[in-house]
């Protein structure tokens, strides 16, 4: 695998899409991890950054994240609205 530089994390309750790219911002792998696997699988990747968006869980995460050596940035989720794929708007209703 080439060298993570950033990962990004969508945590929810059940399944994490994980998301990891080089220096170059180039994809390096994207995941959908069990959260009984999410910790192993940070602990193979060498030390970078983890940015999630600030939620209920995401302290305890990071918190595990930190004793692992990576270092976590936590979003408020306005700033992560704007990478959340949508629904087009040419699907939807419309209601007058």
């Amino acid at each position: 695998m080439d060298e993570v530089a950033l990962v990004g994390v969508d945590l929810a309750k059940n399944v994490f899409q994980v998301h990891a790219s080089n220096s170059d911002g180039r994809a390096v792998t994207r995941k959908r991890l069990p959260r009984t696997r999410f910790l192993s699988f940070m602990s193979q990747i060498k030390p970078c950054v983890v940015a999630m968006e600030a939620c209920a869980t995401s302290h305890y995460w990071a918190r595990e994240l930190t004793a692992l050596g990576h270092e976590v940035r936590l979003i408020p989720p306005i700033y992560v609205k704007p990478f959340v794929k949508r629904q087009s708007e040419a699907g939807k209703k419309t209601i007058q």
